[in-house]
């Protein structure tokens, strides 16, 4: 992140498959220290379901504490089938998440969407629709339905999508300044013909629009959106959205690849930043060492960039695209021939020391 520097990160590996992603991310990190002769802190910390199994808090005082010491967090992925299929559970381990992401001030999700040539045939999508696709999608995600005043009573339930100016116009900003280093094309997604807090988004928008004279501006309902993303995704370039929208629409979109499992992505805040793959937890997958790691890693090339280590994170997309390029890939992107989630790790990890 500009004007600061990468010294500690916090791990946060979470449930199902997130250790075992994360220990690879933490192979390629090792990788990139041994070759370029850096050392990071690394510290780790719990949340989600096994922060409530140990310590009945899915995001516990300490883990708050060891964030935001971190000048990064690295996370796996939360979520337990004990509490997915118990919808009294008063506690749940996504508390944990959306606490963490409040009490940090993370209020940018950033999720790019690749496409890459040697994997179309993975994806249900025709290769024509997918040429030139590279977009990336720019979510609120501390404010709207989710942070909203709830009721529920026995015979109805509301929930309050709320915003505030000051929470459209900081991520607005990130999302103009991202435009401006692309395709200068930003597409703000809404519901502007119906509900009041997408009228003030398009308001604000159109306002801060001003200040970036040589971004392409242009507005599609939700509904639209959703559609486009299907029939004509290399129309998008920067695509930003309330919370709920973009939360719907980046799921979405991570199907164009082929594969969950490649698709990074960074939250941020004005003081804090986290970095994780875009996929759940899998619990079916937990434990036997057929996870695809990539997105995490790709994770960790993302956080890199971010803190300007540019050799370091184009090693690591050298090496994945290496990776890619040979087929040497999981169950999910290669089932007849597939290798594990370590031994995917090692060979991305080995590759680094291999790139001039």
């Amino acid at each position: 992140m500009s004007g600061r520097s990468l010294n500690k990160i916090s791990i946060l590996s979470g449930d199902g498959i997130g250790p075992e992603v994360i220990t690879q991310a933490l192979k390629v990190l090792t990788a990139v220290e041994i070759k370029y002769s850096i050392k990071w802190t690394i510290e780790h910390a719990l949340i989600g379901a096994c922060a409530i199994d140990a310590t009945g808090d899915p995001f516990p005082e300490a883990s708050l504490i060891a964030c935001q010491s971190a000048d990064a967090i690295l996370l796996g992925a939360i979520g337990d089938p004990k509490y997915d299929n118990d919808p009294s559970a008063l506690i749940r381990p996504e508390q944990g998440l959306l606490r963490m992401r409040k009490a940090l001030g993370l209020f940018a999700n950033i999720r790019p969407v690749k496409i890459y040539n040697q994997l179309l045939h993975l994806s249900v999508f025709k290769p024509e629709i997918l040429k030139d696709v590279d977009f990336v999608i720019y979510r609120e995600l501390t404010g709207g339905i989710y942070f909203g005043e709830k009721i529920k009573e026995a015979t109805y339930s509301s929930d309050l999508c709320l915003y505030h100016r000051y929470e459209i116009e900081r991520i607005t900003h990130l999302a103009f300044q991202q435009a401006m280093t692309r395709k200068k094309k930003l597409t703000l997604v809404d519901k502007a013909n119906v509900l009041e807090t997408s009228r003030l988004w398009r308001s604000v928008v159109k306002e801060l629009s001003d200040q970036y004279p040589e971004v392409t501006l242009d507005f599609l309902f939700i509904d639209n959106a959703a559609m486009q993303v299907i029939l004509n995704p290399s129309r998008f370039d920067v695509v930003l959205c309330d919370n709920l929208f973009g939360d719907i629409l980046s799921d979405e979109a991570s199907v164009l690849s082929g594969s969950m499992g490649l698709l990074p992505s960074a939250s941020k805040g004005d003081t804090s930043a986290l970095y994780e793959p875009i996929h759940g937890s899998y619990p079916q997958a937990a434990g036997k060492d057929i996870a695809n790691p990539l997105a995490t890693i790709l994770s960790v090339e993302m956080m890199l960039r971010d803190f300007g280590y540019f050799l370091e994170a184009d090693d690591i997309l050298k090496s994945v695209d290496k990776c890619i390029a040979d087929g040497f890939l999981t169950e999910d992107l290669r089932p007849q021939v597939s290798f594990k989630c370590s031994e995917v790790g090692d060979k991305v990890a080995g590759l680094i020391f291999k790139n001039k």
